[in-house]
């Protein structure tokens, strides 16, 4: 697993060395279906990625970006007990207004479950990366990678650093900081929001907007091997982990990234999530 990691951290970088080429030009922008933005640096992360990751694996690899030509159903990835899931590009409209909070997401799923990823910010040369078996580390530039874990729970009377999103679920986040008590809360675009849990920098990102599997596939490694949690509400069977490839459409239902479950957000949590 370290040889792996170590090999998908490589082809993570190289995909942010051409996004990064592009940041800097005048770039095309396209509109997919949903109309979600689209630019070079998505196709182009995508194509070294995908090219990457078939030289040192014969896994079936899902990006965000593709095509119908890759002829990808659910007949087949339901079929599939361990494959690649990536996010060439995460966070394009921050890409767009370059505000630099976009990342490269690369996860290994078995069973359902996000056992490696590795998340590449290019512009700040930053990475989060974790596999079972090695540990959860942040790493800047050619700093040595430093392990990481989550941060504790709060005592009685301590604040709550939440983050949130920059774009998605503002009124749905009031609500839930609302009946938190001393809340501080921090904004950012991208997978960042759960690497800032795993590192302890954030108690919780409550996500109340929809996302895609491949939105948080890389960093839910990152936060499950550093101690945490990304935890979704299903009638019955109360909290439940968030996991991959187990129903026909990639939309995840709302998520909580945490330490641990707690009493002072739980059912709030719940209430939103339904």
């Amino acid at each position: 697993m370290q040889v792996l990691l170590n090999q998908v951290k490589d082809i993570a970088a190289q995909a942010g060395d051409a996004i990064m080429a592009i940041y800097k030009t005048d770039y095309a922008q396209y509109e997919k279906d949903d109309k979600s933005p689209l630019t070079e640096a998505d196709l182009a992360a995508h194509d070294i990625i995908i090219d990457g990751l078939k030289s040192i694996s014969d896994l079936p690899c899902l990006s965000e970006e593709s095509g119908e030509e890759d002829g990808i159903t659910w007949a087949d990835r339901k079929q599939w007990n361990k494959y690649w899931l990536i996010d060439p590009l995460d966070g394009t409209k921050e890409f767009i207004n370059k505000n630099d909070e976009f990342t490269v997401n690369i996860a290994l799923i078995e069973n359902g479950k996000a056992i490696l990823g590795v998340v590449y910010c290019p512009p700040l040369n930053r990475f989060y990366f974790a596999a079972q078996g090695v540990g959860a580390f942040r790493q800047d530039g050619l700093d040595v990678a430093k392990q990481i874990q989550v941060a504790t729970e709060p005592k009685q009377g301590e604040v709550w650093n939440v983050v949130g999103s920059r774009r998605h679920g503002a009124d749905s986040l009031q609500k839930f900081t609302d009946k938190l008590g001393d809340v501080e809360t921090v904004s950012m675009g991208s997978s960042l929001k759960l690497c800032l849990v795993a590192e302890g920098a954030a108690h919780l990102y409550p996500r109340l907007a929809p996302t895609c599997e491949w939105d948080t596939g890389a960093a839910q490694a990152v936060v499950e091997i550093a101690g945490g949690k990304v935890l979704i509400f299903e009638e019955g069977l109360d909290l439940a982990p968030l996991t991959y490839g187990q129903k026909d459409d990639l939309l995840n239902p709302y998520f909580i990234v945490c330490a641990q479950v707690s009493d002072q957000w739980a059912d709030t949590f719940k209430d939103l999530s339904r």
